[in-house]
């Protein structure tokens, strides 16, 4: 809002001479956008875990055999599956959240893309299971992938992919703040 006119016209940005509206990008939005990944994440897993379950049956498998399939599967445990109490796999997660969204805070000065869309990811991720977990009293995991012929297999969903990938990016993060900050002290 232009604090001159108390108009909702859109203020200048005077390097640029372009209205900060007109400056809407990609960028500037994974610059301040933990909470739009968060919500895409979310949606893109409710949305396939959605597709699973009004398209295949519990235990069902397309293709039947193979290195990847979809099979869907309820998960009473933790992420990929690991076994603990309801309360732990209902818990941690929420706990784990309020612990990122408390770094998100701590950090928001950076202005950095990586950790805005790491935190985005792991956000959304945790909260898709989390709403499984509410909604359906497990979480629903369908991609199913065999390892060392066989031997090892493993099931999960588009959000433990976004809490890996968003635990990953975000030390990747804290690697380079790391090494930044040796780099400025010697």
């Amino acid at each position: 809002m232009n604090t001159e006119t108390g108009y909702g016209q859109p203020e200048m940005n005077h390097f640029t001479g372009r209205s900060e509206a007109a400056s809407f990008t990609l960028s500037n939005l994974l610059q301040k956008g933990a909470p739009i990944v968060a919500l895409l994440a979310l949606e893109v897993d409710q949305i396939s875990k959605l597709w699973v379950r009004e398209g295949l049956i519990l235990g069902e498998s397309i293709p039947q055999e193979g290195v990847l399939r979809i099979t869907r599967v309820a998960n009473h445990g933790m992420i990929f599956g690991v076994p603990a109490p309801s309360a732990v796999s209902l818990l941690l997660p929420l706990i784990v959240i309020a612990l990122f969204v408390y770094l998100y805070r701590l950090y928001v000065f950076s202005d950095s893309k990586l950790l805005n869309v790491a935190i985005g990811l792991f956000i959304g991720g945790s909260l898709g299971n989390v709403v499984d977990r509410i909604a359906f009293g497990h979480v629903t995991d369908f991609v199913d992938l065999a390892l060392r012929g066989g031997v090892v297999r493993t099931t999960f969903n588009i959000a433990d992919v976004c809490i890996i990938i968003g635990i990953i990016l975000f030390g990747i993060f804290f690697l380079r703040l790391r090494l930044t900050s040796v780099e400025k002290s010697g």
